[in-house]
């Protein structure tokens, strides 16, 4: 018994390193995506776009047909609320990645690694617009500070951070909709894909007559550089997908910091982006806030650990009353 339990955790271990491997290298190639998309020009944002739309389909289409799996395909096209949600998650998906990828190419690096760091704060405040929930204190400390930093760099940029606020927004909104949809990650994808397929295909066919499509111009490199887009989307979520099943979620949610500090990191030395005295205040008060959030879910999910063992514990050493009747029925 005790080898077979020895075995269990060594097998537990080892599928938790497998998961954070994994996890490092989804977030880690979603920090580095903006060394990407510089190296698809001349090709403009909205190309880009259109191109990563087509070739993540492709990517998808080619892993579902190998690992054969295609029962939840079926039973999505006979419940239409989960295809109008798919629908807008495809719509609410297509903002987010038109911007990034404008931004980064537009040399806004740092102000979109500041809409993923907010991301979780936003995420926090749909909940309680749309769902109802309720907030403990130190989440709504939290958002308080997030709301502050966000007037702070309004006032440092001389505008709004509209960048940042749609694209976390945006990913806020597509997260709440996929909950509700709950598809996995490769299913998702190929689902949200299939809605932008035919627009993408059309917007890069009206290209192509105009003359203006560089995919068909700029040479091999150039073209499977575009077609290569289906990779960049379609990699770190299957690895994302692998360490959210091996690791806890606390786990998880302190790995998702790593994209926008690997982004902002780039912004900074890499792309040379400004940062004046206000930008740093704002950013500072927005990590303030995302120590004041992350400390709170640990709090709250080892305490959580903590009331679940002593309940087995207790539940434990707690007598069995049909074991006692048993028990006295054979000693009469």
């Amino acid at each position: 018994m005790a080898e077979g339990e020895q075995g269990a955790r060594g097998e537990q271990e080892k599928q938790g390193r497998i998961g954070l491997v994994n996890g490092f290298a989804a977030y880690g190639m979603w920090g580095l995506v903006p060394l990407f998309w510089p190296l698809l020009k001349p090709a403009g944002a909205a190309e880009i776009l259109a191109h990563r739309m087509v070739w993540s389909l492709v990517v998808v289409g080619v892993a579902l047909l190998f690992v054969r799996k295609w029962d939840w395909l079926r039973e999505l096209v006979r419940q239409p609320k989960r295809l109008g949600l798919v629908t807008i998650a495809a719509a609410v998906i297509t903002v987010n990645w038109g911007l990034y990828i404008w931004s980064v190419n537009a040399g806004h690096v740092v102000e979109a690694s500041l809409g993923y760091f907010i991301n979780p704060l936003v995420s926090i405040a749909l909940g309680v617009l749309l769902l109802g929930e309720r907030l403990r204190p130190a989440q709504w400390a939290a958002v308080g500070v997030g709301v502050l930093a966000v007037l702070v760099l309004a006032i440092g940029y001389g505008r709004p951070p509209w960048i940042s606020l749609t694209l976390a927004f945006s990913f806020g909104t597509y997260g709440l909709v996929k909950k509700k949809v709950d598809l996995g990650g490769v299913e998702s994808l190929a689902a949200e894909t299939a809605v932008q397929f035919l627009p993408a295909f059309g917007y890069l066919v009206w290209l192509a007559a105009r003359g203006e499509l560089s995919f068909a111009q700029e040479g091999f490199g150039h073209a499977a550089l575009l077609a290569s887009t289906g990779l960049v989307t379609a990699i770190p979520l299957v690895c994302f997908g692998a360490a959210a099943i091996r690791v806890p979620l606390s786990t998880l949610g302190l790995l998702q910091y790593l994209a926008p500090v690997f982004q902002f990191m780039l912004g900074i030395f890499y792309f040379h982006e400004e940062m004046p005295g206000e930008r740093w205040a704002g950013f500072g008060l927005v990590w303030l806030a995302l120590v004041v959030l992350t400390w709170d879910a640990l709090r709250t999910a080892r305490s959580g650990r903590i009331r679940l063992a002593r309940a087995t514990a207790a539940a434990a050493a707690a007598p069995d009353p049909a074991g006692a009747e048993v028990q006295r029925e054979s000693a009469v």
